[in-house]
């Protein structure tokens, strides 16, 4: 039957029916450029949903994070005082794949952590740090270390360290009594 009708249209009627398709195509591309043209939506410069960059405030402590860089005012005490050391002996665990944390322990995949709290950023002798950790030299202090733990990549631009960081506050504040736990002569909490 299909091959009857086609038989029975002569070429005009097919380019008609062709015709037909591409106008409405073309009118349905039209209606909605001009509804863009109509309707003009000015789109924001800030999204409305981020992932980073917002300002927090929690306990004890204001995030901002501007042009890829962390600025933070930190009350250390405060922060510190949510922690337990059994707790950061668990949260540990994480670290644990690349770092290990005993007395003349070797090094994995990053440096030993026996006592960092106190040591220099990038200054175990059998250790090849990255060059960003070298060049940012500065002590592990308590502030340091919670700094550091949020997003090591975006603290230090160009650490080798890949882990994503600890955004819980009780984590972090857990993991940095733990280390100092771990040291020779742990340093005096602020």
């Amino acid at each position: 039957m299909f091959k009857i009708l086609i038989k029975e249209m002569d070429s005009f009627e097919i380019n008609k029916i062709i015709a037909a398709v591409l106008l409405t195509a073309l009118i349905i591309i039209g209606i909605g450029k001009i509804a863009d043209i109509l309707f003009f939506v000015e789109k924001p410069k800030l999204t409305a949903y981020k992932v980073e960059g917002i300002d927090q405030k929690t306990s004890g402590k204001e995030i901002s994070i501007k042009s890829n860089e962390i600025e933070e005012t930190v009350d250390i005490k405060a922060l510190l005082a949510m922690g337990d050391i059994s707790h950061g002996e668990k949260v540990f665990k994480k670290c644990s794949a690349c770092h290990m944390i005993v007395s003349d322990g070797k090094n994995k995949i990053g440096p030993n952590l026996w006592s960092v709290i106190g040591r220099k950023a990038g200054s175990v002798a059998d250790y090849n740090y990255s060059k960003a950790m070298v060049a940012y030299g500065k002590e592990w202090d308590f502030k340091e270390m919670n700094s550091y733990l949020i997003k090591p990549q975006a603290y230090i631009k160009g650490t080798k360290m890949a882990f994503a960081g600890l955004r819980k506050e009780k984590d972090r504040a857990s993991v940095i009594l733990y280390m100092n736990s771990k040291s020779s002569a742990p340093k005096a909490l602020p």
